[in-house]
């Protein structure tokens, strides 16, 4: 088997209309395309970045909370990459995300912080 590459990242809201807007007016992703699936009264938007698609953004009712801390077994985060860590990091305090100090990976000298989505799930910003 070949693989080609990651097709997606699913990720389940509490909020879909919240998470929806963080992930479009923080992170500008594109709401690509948006289904209501009735048999499971659920959500289904497909969010892409650059012009690439990468989240499917799901609502399902009463899910449980996602355990984080301590870190728990499976996706521990997802990560951004940019050209410019300080300058995304500046931009998301401007948007009111609480985000972690800037620091630097040490197996690699890379530049990176972490911040957390509306249910609290561990992203990274790292420099390309």
């Amino acid at each position: 088997m070949r693989i080609n590459g990651v097709h997606h990242i699913a990720i389940i809201a509490s909020d879909y209309e919240a998470s929806k807007a963080f992930y479009q007016d923080v992170l500008g992703a594109t709401l690509e395309a948006e289904y209501f699936r009735a048999e499971r009264d659920s959500w289904m938007g497909k969010l892409a970045l650059n012009g690439h698609y990468l989240i499917e953004l799901f609502s399902f009712p009463d899910t449980p909370p996602r355990r984080s801390g301590p870190e728990a077994l499976g996706l521990r985060h997802l990560a951004f990459e940019v050209d410019d860590v300080a300058a995304a990091h500046a931009e998301l305090l401007r948007k009111g995300v609480d985000c972690e100090e800037l620091r630097v990976d040490p197996n690699n000298d890379k530049a990176m912080f972490f911040f957390r989505d509306p249910d609290g799930l561990p992203l990274e910003i790292y420099q390309s």
